[in-house]
């Protein structure tokens, strides 16, 4: 039933994409003005009667416009373009016309106007930690003032005409999911001049209430409190709740209300609800366009969507993967070929048949992904070989004599397939991680894998296709990998992590010096039968010394040219000569994990293994580095070296006769001798001058939105899919992408399918997106500044403040000579003048990381002076923002406990922000208090290094003979009491580290409910064109049997809010609350320093 319903939908993709109107489109994001509504399809603005009809486009440009608001009058639309490249507020008449850039380096996420047709905007670009931030814009004295509203967080609203807000607190939390209950949830807040503070509305229900919006005394607002996202209206103090509208499934997005209307987004379509009569109906609207965006075009460079590669039996051509499609490419001179192509479909790991004539490729043509064999010239039938497929296949790989394929799926089985009777057979499969590592003997009889054992390391595994049952080849106490058969078949050879000799030798020093194991990899290799003798072995009295391989190689010529001439001759025939060639393998199962012998290389950071006769090949990285040579040793009894073949190595691949090798430097695609000596790839780079690919983006989008839909399925770490009808999402939703016009179109639709999931770590994004041909950034002086007309040009209200001690991060007016302060007017950059350009960012546009000279006076009555400075980009003046948000704390922390307290923020858990940690924790491991603040923390997978230092615990004290030790063992242990912070924005595995840190009893979580994003992910689920809706595949649970923290957060011991305007005022509640805790704590419980005894008297006196 489950293969019906997929073929059925697949056909509907096919045959509804044909028939579809061509000009019905994907509405989004409507504006309501009177009886006009703006809205974006195709990337632009347009606009139609709110009784529908044919829209009128409004913009043009190659990249996106969004975010269309109205004024009050009717006669501006203020929206967000990317006409230099990055995302900027702008202004247009309503009836058409050119558009006034508004703001420089504020990349708008939401756009409105105040009752007083000010443009109001929201913003990261002026907030210390990523708040949105709502700033109101004023044409004022012949150029643009902004105006920060006072309260943090705030991401939408709508002002009455007494200048009381109503406003969504926190903007859309990121991650695609339904009946959100989490911390990050939206609710919606009043607040007025005359407040001490914000009041919240809809605290009454934890799921989201959003998008506040007056009328007739009423705020109306979008809200999921029966299930599906749908119009709600209630009094301005919260009160008499009314449903308006009741869709079931489809929610309800972009509202915007006019006079009593209110337009939205339902799935494709835009209704507008008449609140007077209480009735709903959807705007039929038509498009007059070429619709460009759907038209064939080309990419220009297909390198950059190779997914797989793959070289030919005797290296003469190379198979590509590249965006779903099947390339044939000769390495020399001769044809490029498309092999097979299919409207709507992606093929994937395409390999050469040893016939040379076919590919083995996987497909998904039938709606599974299946193996099929496709014609490697290009003319001839694709023909389907399985059709039992169920979830994705992985890594098909044909044996050396062509009659069978193995391959591995996403349910972690191993799968051999009769090439000619086209029979599947299972033959392993893994509790633990995926197999992989396929590796056919030469004979085809044996398959050597890689399997995880149930103490997680991995081993070799062996499968005897005569025998149907797999044996154990190599130990599982340490991690074995890439196995490769030698050409004669006598010999496995393998990869495996036995190297365990860590390079710090000592726990002595700064920042807890810790064991790391470098070059852990060796190569090994197994004697499959008994009484073998290594190629490696020195000779002995009893083993004469053989030929070095350069003179066995000139042997081997002279013997092949003898052999040319007998075959010339009629004295020797093919087939005598291919019998002396044949090579049956032999394994004596019995004393094979003892068989062991060590290739005499030198360990390193290895893999992907490969052999020839003569010759072993590898991959090799130092420590830390992300690019990898390609290396080479000779098989020789003596003077083993590696040598390196090649550096900056991608990928590389070995020719099935050994004689070859494939290797991707960059995008550069070379063909060389297998030989274990240094390549020369100047003259030997495979021609792809000219190879472009054609899209139909029609058939992509599809193809991509069906294949999301079955990645979700695969991929998701519940096979039930959380209780939803998964196929019948796929009916619900697919005939929708006949209506796309855009991949960000298909990307809005995508997201409203998996959000059905109820999950998050469910992202949706990537692909292609259009640019216009313009790219310039605005700099940053590093500093808040003010346009002041008085003054004479834009005022430095502030300069973001740094750690005197860290030198990476500093603004541009804080370097030392420089000697501006806040109060400081520019006048000029560049001999400009900063008033006449309308807003200083224009100044800017280009400049970061160049001098600029600026005209500066250090107050209203100075002198001016020149000054040069190199402004800094945007994203440098993101994280310098942080860092003074860091610094701060930590300042305050060490003023307010008087130096007893140490502050540690990590902005996220990856690996880099161990650095953080490192930074702060360590100079303060002697404190009697600790602040971990993981507030806005990202996520990442460093929890556990976290958590592991904090449950040290000092277990003795070293005397020395004058003064006091500075330390204890275990080393850096925290002796004192510890608190986090958390709060709405801590995500993923910022969650997982309070939660931990909580149930270890290292202390309490204070602060608010955390975002509730508690299913991990890979992020390899990728799309053709690179884009990517993710899978949430790793479920979090307790040894209670409870699952943990996902969607709902993680509930701190004590609850502090910092409220909206307090916290734009410059206050810290949370951080307050912890530091009144841990002096607290340190008064009631002294961490006093632990003093060492009396020395003993050994003298012997009584």
């Amino acid at each position: 039933m489950r293969r019906t319903i997929v073929g059925f939908v697949w056909f509907l993709a096919v045959a509804g994409f044909v028939d579809a109107a061509s000009t019905e489109g994907y509405y989004r994001q409507p504006a309501l003005r009177g009886a006009t509504v703006v809205f974006v399809a195709e990337g632009d603005l347009w606009k139609v009667h709110a009784d529908g009809g044919v829209a009128e486009r409004l913009t043009t440009h190659p990249a996106a416009e969004s975010l269309p608001a109205i004024s009050p009058d009717g006669s501006q639309i203020a929206f967000v373009a990317r006409y230099e490249g990055p995302a900027e507020l702008y202004t247009m008449p309503l009836d058409g016309g050119m558009p006034t850039r508004r703001t420089y380096g504020r990349r708008p996420v939401w756009v409105g106007w105040t009752p007083q047709a000010s443009v109001l905007y929201a913003t990261r670009a002026f907030s210390d930690l990523p708040n949105a931030q709502l700033v109101q814009i004023e044409e004022r004295d012949g150029g643009v003032v902004e105006t920060r509203i006072p309260l943090a967080q705030a991401a939408d609203g709508d002002f009455s005409e007494d200048g009381t807000l109503w406003f969504t607190r926190l903007p859309f939390q990121g991650s695609h999911t339904k009946r959100y209950r989490g911390g990050t949830a939206q609710q919606i807040w009043r607040f007025s001049p005359a407040d001490e503070e914000a009041t919240p509305l809809t605290r009454d229900y934890p799921g989201t209430s959003k998008r506040p919006m007056l009328w007739n005394g009423r705020v109306y607002f979008a809200s999921d409190r029966d299930g599906t996202m749908n119009l709600w209206s209630m009094q301005g103090d919260g009160a008499d709740l009314t449903q308006h509208t009741r869709h079931d499934g489809w929610d309800v997005k972009s509202p915007s209300l006019d006079n009593g209307r209110i337009a939205y987004q339902l799935g494709a379509d835009l209704h507008l609800y008449d609140v007077a009569t209480d009735t709903d109906k959807k705007i039929d609207i038509r498009l007059r366009s070429d619709f460009d965006h759907m038209r064939e075009n080309w990419v220009d460079e297909p390198m950059d969507y190779v997914s797989s590669i793959a070289l030919s039996v005797k290296g003469d051509q190379v198979a590509l993967t590249a965006r779903g499609r099947v390339y044939v490419i000769p390495t020399e001179q001769g044809r490029l070929v498309e092999a097979g192509r299919q409207q709507g479909v992606r093929f994937r790991q395409a390999r050469f048949h040893p016939d040379g004539e076919r590919l083995v490729v996987l497909s998904d043509a039938s709606g599974e992904v299946e193996v099929w064999t496709l014609p490697a010239d290009g003319v001839g039938d694709l023909v389907q070989l399985t059709d039992d497929g169920e979830v994705l296949r992985w890594e098909v790989l044909p044996s050396p004599d062509g009659k069978w394929a193995a391959h591995h799926d996403k349910n972690q089985r191993l799968w051999l397939l009769d090439l000619e009777s086209r029979k599947n057979v299972k033959i392993d499969e893994s509790a633990i991680r995926d197999l992989g590592g396929l590796a056919w003997s030469p004979d085809s009889r044996f398959l050597a894998y890689v399997k995880s054992e149930e103490n997680a390391f991995s081993s070799i595994r062996i499968y005897d296709r005569e025998t149907g049952r797999s044996f154990r080849a190599t130990t599982d106490r340490y991690d074995s990998s890439s196995p490769f058969w030698s050409p004669d078949g006598k010999w496995l050879y393998f990869l495996s992590d036995r190297n365990l000799v860590s390079i710090v030798g000592s726990p002595w020093g700064n920042y807890q010096p810790e064991p790391f194991l470098d070059k852990k990899t060796q190569i090994f290799m197994l004697a499959l039968t008994k009484g073998l003798r290594s190629p490696f072995a020195p000779a002995d009295e009893l083993h004469e010394e053989e030929d070095e391989p350069e003179k066995k190689e000139k042997n081997a010529g002279e013997s092949d040219k003898k052999k040319s001439a007998k075959r010339k001759n009629g004295e020797v025939s093919d087939e005598s000569e291919k019998e002396d060639k044949e090579v049956v393998v032999t394994i004596d199962v019995e004393g094979l994990t003892a068989r062991l012998h060590l290739v005499p290389v030198s360990p390193g950071n290895y893999r992907a293994l490969g052999v020839t006769e003569k010759a072993l090949f590898w991959l090799s990285r130092a420590a830390g580095e992300n690019s990898f040579e390609l290396v080479a040793a000779p098989i020789q009894k003596k003077d083993v070296k590696i040598e390196t073949v090649a550096s900056n190595i991608r990928f590389y691949d070995l020719s099935a006769d050994g004689k070859k090798l494939l290797l991707r430097v960059g995008d550069k695609l070379h063909v060389v001798d297998a030989k274990p000596k240094s390549a020369d790839l100047k003259k030997t780079a495979i021609d792809l001058d000219g190879w472009k690919l054609s899209i139909d983006p029609r058939e992509e989008w599809r193809q991509m939105f069906v294949e999301s839909w079955r990645l979700e399925r695969d991929y998701f770490y519940d096979q039930g899919m959380h209780g939803v009808n998964w196929p019948a999402m796929l009916e619900k939703y697919l005939p929708l992408v006949r209506r796309v016009t855009d991949r960000a179109e298909l990307s809005d639709l995508m997201a409203q399918m998996v959000s059905e999931l109820a999950a998050l770590h469910i992202f949706v994004g990537g692909g292609d997106q259009r640019d216009g041909p313009d790219e310039v950034d605005v700099a940053s002086l590093g500093a808040r500044l003010i346009r002041d007309a008085a003054a004479g040009g834009y005022r430095v209200e502030h300069i973001y403040r740094s750690d005197p001690d860290d030198l990476s991060r500093v603004s541009p007016l804080a370097r030392p000579g420089i000697d501006v302060s806040a109060g400081a007017v520019i006048e000029k950059i560049n001999g400009r003048s900063t008033l006449e350009a309308g807003a200083i960012g224009a100044l800017l546009r280009n400049q970061a990381g160049r001098q600029v000279l600026l005209h500066v006076r250090d107050h209203v009555n100075s002198t001016p002076r020149e000054v040069v400075v190199t402004p800094i980009g945007l994203g440098e003046d993101y994280d310098l923002r942080y860092h003074e948000w860091e610094y701060t704390r930590r300042l305050e922390v060490d003023e307010k406990s008087d130096g007893d307290i140490g502050y540690v923020h990590l902005r996220a858990m990856g690996g880099r922000n161990f650095t953080e940690w490192a930074k702060n924790f360590y100079p303060a491991f002697n404190r009697k208090g600790l602040i971990v603040d993981v507030r806005h923390n990202r996520g990442g997978n460093i929890d556990s290094w976290i958590l592991s230092r904090l449950m040290r615990r000092p277990w003795f004290y070293w005397s020395q003979r004058v003064g006091q030790a500075p330390a204890w063992n275990q080393q850096y242990a925290f002796r004192g009491h510890v608190v986090v912070l958390c709060n709405e924005r801590t995500a993923s595995d910022g969650e997982a580290f309070s939660e931990g840190f909580r149930r270890l009893g290292l202390g309490p979580v204070i602060g608010t409910r955390t975002w509730g994003g508690e299913i991990w992910l890979t992020s390899s689920n990728r799309l053709v064109d690179g884009g990517i809706a993710t899978a949430a595949e790793f479920g979090v649970y307790g040894p209670e049997g409870e699952w943990l923290i996902e969607g709902w957060g993680v509930e701190p011991d004590i609850v502090v809010d910092n409220l909206p305007h307090a916290t734009f005022q410059g206050e810290d509640a949370q951080l307050q609350a912890a530091i009144d805790y841990l002096r607290k704590k340190i008064a009631e419980e002294p961490v006093d320093p632990v003093l060492p005894p009396p020395h003993p008297d050994k003298s012997g006196r009584k």
